[in-house]
């Protein structure tokens, strides 16, 4: 009779193990696909609020004309001396037919930030000026500064016909540190597709390329910052891209 208690409290003890197992398994996953999602709705709200200071936002020129559009929420610099960064965001471009891509899920890293002291939070948003710039960015792995050219983007909605942004850069770059527009200089960083997150977000891994080239259907929750890019991208609008979004209020500026 000992036998057979001993042998169910093991058996109890085994089964339990085993459920705890599966619930912490099953918890860390919806963890992390809570902080996918609430990086999509922060990617959107910093967009949104950078484009809601008519004199310091993103001229429509550059939006109008933009191939691809990343946001990464609350960038980490952190740097005693010479430092470096981290951040986690979304990108999207431009398909042929003039709609925008579902979200892909990408990591830059590395750069310097000048001599300074201490950590900061920055939001950053870039912008794919032309086709030499998109396709570094469909190859998953870039280096600013080393493939692809960057410098800091004019800001005012109303930019002047004469800027000469186009010519400059594949990529322009717009920072926010407290609220505060700061330029940052990327040379050295990394722009990769974050693959763990790329698998959480649509089940499996898909190719960088894939998603951006607009054969991925976007993913249920990337309507917040695909509404915003509809929003300020207005050719993408004009392409009826905002009809694959039911219930999106976005409308003329």
């Amino acid at each position: 009779m000992k036998r057979d208690s001993g042998a169910w409290l093991r058996y109890a003890l085994v089964l339990g193990a085993a459920f705890a197992l599966l619930c912490t398994s099953a918890w860390s996953k919806d963890k992390d696909q809570s902080d996918i999602q609430k990086r999509i709705e922060e990617s959107a709200r910093v967009l949104n609020e950078v484009m809601a200071t008519p004199d310091k936002a993103i001229p429509d020129k550059v939006m109008n004309s933009a191939k691809c559009i990343a946001v990464i929420p609350s960038m980490v610099k952190i740097a005693v001396g010479f430092g470096g960064s981290h951040g986690k965001g979304v990108a999207s471009c431009r398909t042929e037919n003039g709609t925008w891509s579902a979200l892909a899920p990408i990591t830059i890293t590395g750069g310097s930030w000048g001599l300074q002291l201490g950590g900061q939070a920055i939001d950053l948003v870039m912008i794919v000026t032309n086709d030499a710039g998109m396709q570094h960015l469909l190859s998953s792995k870039f280096k600013i500064g080393a493939d692809a050219s960057a410098a800091a983007g004019p800001v005012g909605r109303d930019a002047g016909a004469d800027t000469d942004w186009k010519m400059k850069a594949e990529v322009l770059t717009y920072s926010r540190a407290r609220g505060i527009f700061a330029g940052i200089d990327l040379n050295g960083s990394a722009v990769t597709q974050d693959k763990d997150e790329t698998r959480l977000l649509y089940g499996s891994f898909l190719p960088f390329q894939d998603i951006l080239d607009g054969k991925v259907a976007p993913s249920p929750g990337s309507e917040p910052f695909l509404t915003a890019v509809n929003k300020y991208a207005a050719q993408g609008k004009e392409h009826g891209a905002l009809e694959n979004y039911p219930g999106s209020s976005v409308g003329s500026r």
